[in-house]
C-alpha cells in the first residue's frame, strides 16, 4: 500500500466544543491503516501549530485509548513516545491527541528504499533492545499472554475476530483453530520484559537512519519478548527474509525459540 492509500484527505471531524479551538487551522488527513474501527488523524499545516495525530474509538476502543493514554505518560520518562496534547474521556467515547513523531514510519522507509533495509533493521534491533532494557519492576502494566489469551477469547466469544485478516500460513482458518493451534504450543516459561505489544513497521518512526520513537503503546506492559520480536520478525517477512534473521541477530537472539514466536503470532492474529 503507496503512502497515498494508506491516508486521505477529509473534513474536520466532530469533536467535543472544548478540543474545537485548540484544533481549528489544521489539514485533516485520515490514516487508512488499523485501529480496528476506531478513528486516526493526521493533522498538519496550522501556522505555528506542531503536527499532532487525534484518534477517536468508542466502547470497547475508548477503553483502549484511555489504556494508551496512561501509557503514553508512563513510557515518556524512557523512550520516545509522542507527547500528549490532550485527552477527552465521556462514558463511551474517547478522543486522544498527541504531537507527531518526526519521520516516517519504518515501513515507509523500507517500501521506498529497500537498499536501507540492513541500516533500518539495525536501528529497530537497538530501539527494541533499549526498550526491554527498562525494569520490569517498575513498570505498573501488565501484558502477558495469559492476559492477552482472556481477551482474545473474548473478542472469539463476541465474534470481532477478522479471520479474513489471518496471515498466509493460516489463511481458510477458523478462528477456532487458531485457538486450538495455539494452546498446543502451551505451555513455556516466558522471559518477561516490558514490551511494547504491537512493535510493526507501522509503529515505529525512523528519520537518517535512527529510530525517533514509537506509537501505538496501548498494549504496552510486561510480557514474553517474543512478543515484540514475533510481530517485527512477521512485518519483515513481506520484505526479505535475510531481513528477520538479520533483525534476531542483531537484537541478539542466538537460537530462536520458534515455539514461542509461532504462539505469539497465533495470539495476534485475535487483535
Amino acid at each position: 500500500m503507496s503512502d497515498v492509500d494508506r491516508e486521505e484527505a477529509c473534513e474536520p471531524a466532530p469533536v467535543p466544543g472544548h478540543m474545537s479551538a485548540d484544533l481549528a487551522g489544521y489539514r485533516w488527513m485520515r490514516d487508512r491503516v488499523g485501529q480496528s474501527g476506531g478513528s486516526v488523524f493526521r493533522l498538519h499545516g496550522k501556522l505555528n501549530g506542531p503536527d499532532a495525530f487525534l484518534k477517536h474509538g468508542q466502547d470497547a476502543l475508548a477503553d483502549d485509548l484511555s489504556d494508551e493514554m496512561v501509557r503514553l505518560r508512563w513510557l515518556a520518562g524512557y523512550i520516545s513516545v509522542p507527547a500528549l496534547i490532550s485527552f477527552t474521556r465521556t462514558s463511551d467515547e474517547a478522543w486522544l491527541v498527541t504531537t507527531a513523531i518526526p519521520g516516517k514510519t519504518a515501513y515507509q522507509v523500507l517500501e521506498a528504499d529497500p537498499a536501507a533495509g540492513l541500516a533500518i533493521v539495525d536501528a529497530l534491533a537497538v530501539f527494541l533492545r533499549r526498550l526491554h532494557a527498562i525494569p520490569v519492576c517498575a513498570c505498573p502494566f501488565t501484558s502477558d499472554h495469559v492476559y492477552s489469551l482472556a481477551r482474545a477469547r473474548e473478542r472469539l466469544d463476541a465474534g470481532l475476530v477478522d479471520v479474513e485478516d489471518f496471515d498466509d500460513e493460516r489463511k481458510g482458518w477458523t478462528a477456532e483453530q487458531v485457538w486450538e493451534e495455539m494452546h498446543r504450543l502451551l505451555p513455556f516459561a516466558p522471559d518477561v520484559v516490558v514490551t511494547h505489544g504491537d512493535f510493526s513497521l507501522d509503529n515505529l518512526s525512523i528519520l537518517d537512519g535512527e529510530v525517533t520513537g514509537c506509537i501505538d503503546v496501548g498494549k504496552a506492559g510486561i510480557a514474553d519478548r517474543y512478543q515484540d520480536l514475533a510481530i517485527m520478525w512477521n512485518c519483515l517477512g513481506d520484505f526479505d527474509r535475510s531481513l528477520q534473521e538479520r533483525f534476531l541477530r542483531q537484537y541478539g537472539v542466538v537460537d530462536v525459540d520458534w515455539q514461542r514466536l509461532q504462539f505469539h503470532l497465533m495470539l495476534d492474529e485475535f487483535f
